[in-house]
């Protein structure tokens, strides 16, 4: 086909036409683009301010702005599309379905991201605290997205899915700055009980990292068949209280030692049938 002059002038005039009635659409779709992506640049950078200030994970506050920061690019891309005049309930419908079908493949994931934030937002535990879930007792390390890294007596690295975590019962050993050990000690039925007590009391009141307040506390415990259990509660700060307890253990053996008091061993009655 041999395109004649006045075609292509035809041509021409029909293009330049549809791009001046296009034009206003055109302008105000890029229009609106430019200036989306100057807006969502500076909401970016207030809601990261925003949680630095409010003291959240940084590993938190990083995934946190980048979300936001994608959804607000899809819903200007949305509207630009939409603004130039193409239908958009499709495009939509396509993201729907690709949505649903990630959140149902990741189930597990998306539990204890949400368990992650919760962890992050309510601070049951910190960094450096010493805590005990999921049948686990460690120091943790770090707190991730997805999981909650312990150290545990043994330096071994223990992760634990912050879905289970937040879900579960938590035990922060640290939380209130100072502990109470909570030691027995069996002597026979032959001891002078106000005499072990004393004993004992002069002990804890001999060690310096032993809290005078609140005050430790020596009583019966109980009295089973084989020996007299006195219950030895010291109240030690956190970073002293493995040794106290210890100290508070070995010093007490001593005592009795010099004193001629025997602690008395752990006897299980086994019947038989003869």
């Amino acid at each position: 086909m041999t395109l004649s002059p006045e075609h292509i002038t035809s041509y021409a005039e029909t293009f330049i036409k549809v791009l001046i009635d296009y034009s206003p659409k055109l302008f105000s779709a890029f229009l609106i683009l430019f200036i989306g992506l100057y807006v969502i640049r500076v909401l970016n950078r207030l809601i990261r301010r925003i949680m630095v200030k409010r003291d959240l994970d940084p590993t938190l506050t990083r995934f946190l702005a980048d979300i936001f920061l994608w959804v607000l690019r899809v819903l200007l891309f949305v509207a630009f599309i939409d603004k130039l005049g193409i239908g958009t309930s499709s495009f939509v419908a396509i993201l729907g379905a690709m949505g649903l079908a990630v959140g149902l493949s990741l189930q597990g994931s998306l539990s204890n991201f949400a368990g992650g934030m919760l962890i992050i937002m309510f601070k049951p535990f910190k960094v450096g605290d010493t805590i005990e879930a999921q049948g686990i007792t460690g120091t943790v390390s770090e707190i991730q997205i997805f999981v909650t890294k312990l150290i545990n007596g043994n330096n071994q690295t223990i992760f634990v899915p912050n879905g289970s975590l937040s879900n579960g019962t938590i035990i922060n050993y640290s939380l209130q700055g100072f502990r109470r050990a909570d030691l027995t000690l069996s002597i026979s039925y032959d001891t002078d009980i106000k005499k072990a007590k004393d004993i004992i009391t002069e002990v804890l009141n001999n060690n310096p990292k032993i809290l005078k307040t609140p005050a430790a506390e020596v009583s019966v415990k109980l009295l089973t068949d084989s020996s007299i259990q006195l219950a030895v509660r010291p109240w030690a700060n956190n970073a002293d209280f493995g040794v106290v307890s210890s100290d508070t253990l070995e010093s007490c053996k001593l005592a009795f030692d010099a004193a001629g008091i025997v602690i008395q061993p752990f006897v299980k009655e086994v019947s038989r049938n003869n």
